[in-house]
């Protein structure tokens, strides 16, 4: 078969920008684009955006959000990172961006429209580069707005010494490699994930291309983990303000909750850290707003607003106070942010719901064990087909609970409003016949007429569970009123494809496993209970 690959180049330069050719410490030039206010009257502060999706492309729209800082007051600049696009050098993951990005704020400053005061603003990846700016200590780097990111952003995970469980790879992780940072450009194909071993399938792509991806060699079969962040941990470095988003349907999540947990066991990033915690994926689809794209006149106001406040103020001087945290509320049909001193909030409080048959919020009988059947030649599938925009899509759920190899518990539904607000996890004691096996939970809303749509959901591999390993599985955090009439419902599976690699069920390598092994799963009912914070009722 023919491989069909897609390359998109670099768009067209802003008439509004100016591309400068900046050079890094080794010598590699990375193209930067520079959008002055019109109203320029002298020095004034600066928004850097470092990414890899190209800074003319429409994918980030950067010359309209360029538009948006810049008639407030701002310039901004927006940089191809290395080895991307208009750049120069290799087109290596995470590795360069903490020297670039240092030596990018050293040519900032050094500008006549600079006043050295620099903030840097972005999602994702371009969220990423900005904590490994801060891992340098630069003092021009004022504050920073990261969105839908995280430190270990893109990290493949593997065993941890001394646990028994780790995160499970998500399939984009080895995919994104082969396609965003590859070379230069983005190239688009599709990976046959019924056709095993997967790792074929890449060298075909590399032979198709004809060339491979240093990004990608360096992960297989297993990680060379090269420094991200050579200045040392941005946790470590002096602390500024930050504005960290996160979205309730980010599958990039975790990442982000990682790091707020870690900033709050430290007092000086605890002190500068502000929440804005909204109901959102990672492509910013809002669930008040479905599928309204970034060329609805409402998006770029609720896309940037918070952040030109949080820099009026820390890079302006402005005299405001910002809340620590604000938050959603899903399906409350009020889209504002509430405000709160802390997250989760201080009046929240935690309720635990019971498994026993198939029913949620009722307490097992000693000894009862539910069983299934995980087999990788006929996963679980995926909700959608874009985890990213997985709001785009918000499909109803129910069909999953019909597969054989899902189980389901579902609660009474309520007689008044609930609110969850703050984290969810499942304990549990899970069991499998195979090495090593998945458990996935996903919490989803019920509502009168059967439908089932998603809350919170989470996973982890556990290795040689045996009868049973105890297992916790943290569902991530979320703001959603449970309306009355509406239950809860709680599935469990071993797999979910193909967003995640599932277990081939032999203990292989999933990218190098030819064959599959039907497992036995088993959960542990006695030992089970699914935790929701929630708050007291209005």
């Amino acid at each position: 078969m023919t491989l069909s690959v897609h390359r998109t180049g670099p768009g067209p330069i802003s008439p509004a920008a100016t591309q400068h050719m900046v050079r890094m410490r080794d010598g590699v030039r990375l193209a930067t684009d520079v959008y002055l206010p019109r109203d320029l009257s002298g020095p004034g502060p600066v928004i850097l955006t470092r990414l890899p999706y190209d800074k003319c492309g429409e994918y980030t729209f950067m010359p309209r959000i360029a538009e948006y800082f810049t008639t407030r007051g701002y310039t901004m600049v927006v940089q191809d990172v290395r080895g991307k696009f208009r750049s120069e050098g290799e087109t290596l993951l995470f590795v360069n961006e903490a020297y670039d990005g240092h030596d990018t704020l050293d040519w900032i400053i050094q500008q006549e429209w600079s006043d050295g005061v620099v903030g840097m603003w972005g999602d994702s990846y371009y969220g990423y580069t900005q904590w490994a700016a801060v891992s340098t200590g630069h003092p021009a780097l004022r504050a920073i707005a990261p969105r839908v990111t995280g430190t270990r952003l893109g990290e493949l995970p593997g065993p941890i010494p001394g646990q028994r469980t780790h995160d499970v790879e998500m399939g984009v992780a080895r995919f994104y490699p082969l396609s965003m940072f590859h070379d230069q450009d983005m190239l688009e194909w599709e990976l046959d994930w019924s056709r095993r071993p997967f790792a074929a399938q890449v060298e075909e792509f590399f032979e198709a291309v004809g060339s491979r991806s240093a990004s990608y060699d360096v992960w297989f079969p297993h990680p060379v983990n090269l420094r991200r962040f050579p200045a040392g941990h941005p946790f470590d470095a002096p602390a500024v303000p930050v504005l960290m988003t996160i979205g309730w349907w980010d599958n990039c999540a975790p990442w982000s909750w990682d790091d707020h947990r870690e900033l709050r066991r430290r007092p000086a990033w605890a002190r500068n850290e502000y929440l804005l915690l909204e109901a959102i994926d990672h492509e910013n689809n809002s669930h008040f707003l479905p599928r309204t794209g970034n060329g609805d006149p409402s998006f770029l106001p609720r896309y940037l607003d918070p952040a030109v406040e949080f820099f009026d103020v820390f890079l302006k001087g402005v005299e405001k106070e910002i809340p620590r945290v604000r938050w959603q509320l899903a399906g409350s049909g009020d889209a504002g942010h509430r405000a709160d001193a802390a997250w989760p909030p201080l009046t929240s409080y935690q309720i635990d719901f019971g498994l026993s048959g198939d029913r949620l919020g009722v307490s097992a009988a000693p000894g009862e064990v539910v069983t299934w059947t995980h087999d990788a030649a006929d996963p679980v599938p995926s909700p959608v087909g874009d985890a990213f925009s997985f709001l785009a899509e918000y499909p109803d759920e129910r069909h999953l609970a019909d597969r054989p190899d899902v189980l389901v518990f579902t609660g009474a539904p309520v007689g008044e409003p609930l609110d969850l607000a703050g984290p969810i996890t499942l304990s549990t004691v899970f069991g499998s016949d195979g090495p090593e096996a998945d458990l996935f939970a996903r919490l989803t809303d019920v509502a009168p007429d059967g439908s089932a749509r998603l809350i919170a959901r989470g996973q982890q591999t556990v290795l040689a569970p045996g009868d049973g390993v105890a297992v916790t599985v943290d569902l991530g955090h979320t703001g959603y009123r449970l309306a009355p009439g509406h239950a809860l419902r709680l599935t469990l599976a071993g797999s979910d494809a193909p967003e995640f690699v599932p277990a081939p069920g032999t203990g292989e390598h999933r990218w190098l496993a030819v064959k599959t092994i039907p497992n036995q799963q088993r959960i542990h009912l006695a030992d089970t209970s699914l935790t929701c914070t929630v708050l007291p009722a209005s």
